[in-house]
């Protein structure tokens, strides 16, 4: 399955962004998708997961309350709904895919990567 990434842009503290995930090459609906980033100098983090039928996901406690993970399977495509945001935000997002047995918060278990979307949340 190919990922692609997008939605990512500039933004002030407090605002919004919706980041889309949309596949090609296989029906999203048979795996689980996660979402991670990596902001420059630091290591890649999880951020949010959702797994194969939409019935459970994951968040980072530091996106909590924030953040909210979605698919829509019909449209082979998965969301990331980012509102107030913060400049400790600023990252590249990835959007990766995992079987539906996966640990869906370890990026190891992501077999496939799609390109990274730059956040950058201005304060």
């Amino acid at each position: 399955v190919q990922l692609q990434a997008s939605g990512g842009g500039l933004a002030q503290t407090g605002g919004s962004l919706r980041l889309s995930c949309a596949a090609s090459g296989s029906t999203l609906s048979l795996y689980n998708i996660g979402w991670f980033r990596q902001a420059p100098g630091k290591e890649r983090e999880f951020v949010a997961a959702i797994n194969w039928s939409g019935g459970d996901t994951y968040s980072a406690d530091s996106v909590k309350g924030r953040f909210t993970i979605s698919r829509d399977n019909a449209k082979n495509s998965v969301y990331l709904r980012m509102n107030s945001l913060k400049p400790e935000d600023t990252a590249v997002y990835f959007c990766a895919a995992a079987g539906w047995r996966s640990r869906m918060w370890k990026s190891d278990e992501y077999t496939y990567w799609g390109q990274g979307t730059q956040v950058t949340v201005s304060s």
